[in-house]
């Protein structure tokens, strides 16, 4: 099995583009540069199929790799046969593969090791052959100064036939499936812990039990950071007397003396070896499984957010909102830039209203101020109901956005490094400002994992979720394309090619050399080469530049095609921009090359109509329940108004304008079964909701969308 047959076994995609999408990826080229640039190579591949296939490509290369380890290790013990080396060879199952390694695998010494070292191996192999006559007389025979009784030569025998049953692949795979089939996952309370402060989060699992395939992900992993954290002890189990029947099923062929002690080594290899091993291997295998389903819903909310409407350039009043430490206010430009910075004391203890509202009228006419940005947090309600008392002189829009990741960002280097005079009160204000006027250009500066929009984000596979969201990130940065000359370092790092290093070095050189005029000039970046250049240029932006081309996603290797197409029709380039006039006459067959086909021409097609369009909507004031400021307003029944603030496995939270978010449950999404609650609601959805109970000593609330 070659590795296009190997993509091919879990992928329903042809040889061509797999082998098509593989070349391209050995010569460096990044998934986003790929599915946008690439589609006639590919067949119209998207990034998640590109994704897989070079998931599985490595995963190919991994099984190669441990197959020669194994073929290597199994021949320096002089156990390498012709036949084991075949199965060896053919198998790609890695399972499969450590199964067939297992009788070779260095350990620690072994009851089988100590039996054999007193010669009672041959004994082993007689009875296991179950041939043997008088047993008692063919024990006797192997009675020396090491074995001193019959029974302990039994007992010798029976821990390297316990050994070889553990060893026996049929056995193996088939109690693997077993295990899959009816493997229950059950829980029970340290009793020491049970009154421990924390404990009473984890009660459910005090004493719970339920089939290990039907477990949803989020309760599995729930049930095991109740383990980890000491309060529970969970173990994975199957029917033991099933399990040990059909093992005996599967060894013993007739009834005598010697499958009586075969049947003691069965049940010996399956306490001691078989269980252990097998019912770790599944709990393994349904935690990976539940760790994907939660790194795909983290993923998903990540774009989501990633994605969410812009402001875009405006002149911002940003507000940090707070009680006794007062409201932290910034005035922020265009690019972001902080303008000004003071902080008021608009509430409680204070109460300095009247001073606060004149200073903030006073700077909204002083720098021009467009819009203003409050963050969600403590005191959020109260802060924009005082906003919206102010009488402006002109009208102004008033956001309410999340401030999670905020107190993170404004402690981070990235922080320090730009706001060095500011205190972190400063800086996470800037934070919340810009993340209205584009939350994709300030959410990237933030980890990934203290934004808040998933969840067992910390109990789960910590690298693989690390790939999951740089790669998430790197998608949406590219869908959307970036501003050469006001991109941060972090928003540059995430463009198709660029990364950190190349990121650092093109923000040098626009602090020295000024804005850039063209997309050529990223050539004289230090360190960038062609290849990175071909990746990165389709996907920055230059505006105003020499060629207006530059401005969008075409990518600089078309501009021939493009300019070819304004000569035909007897135009200026520029003339034929947004031009859908000319742009209908234009025959895609007649501009293909070796490089860019029909599919490639009809996307630059596509991009002239609307250069530079950015997918994402525009922003939009969303009004939360006047009346609703806490969770002590709230009736069972009531109708409100909410924006979607977390999506998780089993349900979606919903921001009702107060301190405490309300769930949602799967069940309560819409009438009818739901499997994915993303396929009824997305992050920052604009929902109504009725209020179906309150526990106000907890702080939870429940939700329902069936209205």
């Amino acid at each position: 099995m070659n590795t296009t047959d190997f993509i091919k076994s879990t992928l329903h995609i042809s040889d061509k583009s797999i082998n098509a999408t593989l070349k391209l990826l050995s010569e460096d080229c990044t998934i986003p540069f790929i599915s946008r640039y690439r589609k006639d190579a590919t067949g119209n591949l998207d990034e998640i199929q590109i994704e897989q296939i070079s998931k599985l490509n490595k995963q190919f290369e991994e099984i190669v790799k441990r197959k020669e380890s194994i073929l290597k290790s199994i021949e320096e013990q002089n156990g390498l046969t012709s036949e084991l080396k075949q199965r060896i060879e053919e198998s790609f199952d890695i399972q499969e593969l450590e199964d067939l390694y297992l009788p070779f695998k260095k350990r620690r010494k072994t009851k089988a090791d100590a039996a054999k070292e007193k010669g009672l191996e041959p004994l082993a192999k007689i009875i296991m052959s179950q041939k043997a006559g008088d047993l008692q007389h063919l024990v006797s025979k192997y009675l020396n100064n090491q074995v001193s009784s019959e029974e302990e030569a039994l007992q010798g025998a029976r821990d390297i036939m316990a050994e070889w049953i553990n060893e026996n692949m049929y056995v193996r795979k088939n109690l693997r499936r077993l295990f899959q089939r009816k493997a229950v996952v059950a829980s029970k309370v340290v009793k020491a812990k049970k009154d421990e402060e924390g404990a009473q989060k984890f009660s459910q699992y005090f004493e719970w039990e339920e089939s290990l395939n039907r477990a949803p992900s989020h309760r599995l992993l729930a049930m095991l950071r109740a383990e980890a954290e000491g309060f529970v002890k969970t173990n994975i189990e199957i029917d033991k007397d099933e399990a040990i029947d059909f093992i005996e099923n599967a060894v013993i062929k007739s009834r005598n003396e010697s499958s009586e002690q075969i049947a003691l080594a069965i049940k010996d290899s399956y306490k001691r070896l078989l269980e252990p091993a097998i019912s770790n291997e599944t709990l393994q295998e349904a935690k990976e499984k539940a760790d994907k389903k939660a790194i795909e819903i983290f993923s998903e909310n990540l774009s989501q957010l990633l994605l969410a409407p812009p402001l875009g350039e405006k002149r911002i009043l940003a507000i940090d909102p707070g009680y006794k430490s007062g409201c932290k206010v910034v005035c922020i430009d265009e690019k972001g830039d902080l303008l000004h910075n003071e902080t008021l004391y608009p509430h409680a203890p204070q109460n300095e209203s009247g001073m606060a509202m004149k200073k903030i009228r006073s700077m909204v006419n002083a720098y021009n101020i467009q819009a203003i940005s409050i963050g969600n947090g403590t005191a959020s309600r109260e802060t924009e109901f005082f906003i919206k008392k102010i009488a402006f002189d002109k009208p102004l829009q008033v956001f309410v956005v999340s401030e999670a990741g905020a107190s993170v960002y404004s402690a981070s280097k990235i922080a320090r490094d730009e706001f060095p005079s500011y205190d972190v009160t400063v800086r996470g204000a800037v934070s919340i400002g810009r993340r209205l006027a584009d939350p994709l250009a300030e959410l990237v500066k933030i980890d990934a994992k203290s934004i808040g929009v998933g969840q067992y984000q910390h109990d789960v596979d910590q690298t693989q979720l690390k790939n999951e969201l740089d790669s998430t990130v790197m998608k949406c940065v590219n869908s959307v394309g970036i501003n050469l000359n006001t991109a941060s370092k972090s928003l540059l790092s995430y463009v198709s090619g660029i990364g950190e290093k190349m990121a650092e070095n093109i923000v040098n050189y626009r602090a020295e050399n000024g804005a850039f005029e063209d997309r050529k000039q990223l050539k004289k970046v230090p360190r960038l080469g062609e290849k990175a250049y071909q990746q990165a240029a389709a996907f920055v932006r230059i505006s105003n530049a020499k060629n207006p081309l530059d401005n969008s996603a075409v990518h600089p290797e078309a501009y021939g095609i493009v300019e070819k197409m304004a000569k035909d029709l007897g135009i200026k380039t520029d003339e034929l921009i947004a031009n859908k006039e000319k742009i209908a006459l234009i025959n895609p067959e007649k501009y293909t090359n070796e490089t860019i086909g029909i599919l490639g021409i009809k996307d630059i097609l596509k991009e002239l109509e609307k250069p530079g369009l950015d997918p994402r909507k525009a922003a939009k004031v969303f009004e939360f329940d006047p009346n609703v400021k806490s969770i002590k307003n709230l009736k069972t029944g009531m109708i409100l108004p909410g924006i979607v603030n977390n999506i998780t496995a089993f349900g979606c939270f919903v921001d009702l304008g107060i301190k405490e978010s309300g769930l949602v449950h799967i069940s309560q999404l819409k009438e009818g079964f739901v499997s994915d609650v993303n396929e009824v609601v997305k992050l920052h959805q604009h929902v109504q909701v009725k209020v179906t109970e309150i526990d106000e000593a907890r702080k939870r609330i429940q939700l329902s969308m069936i209205l």
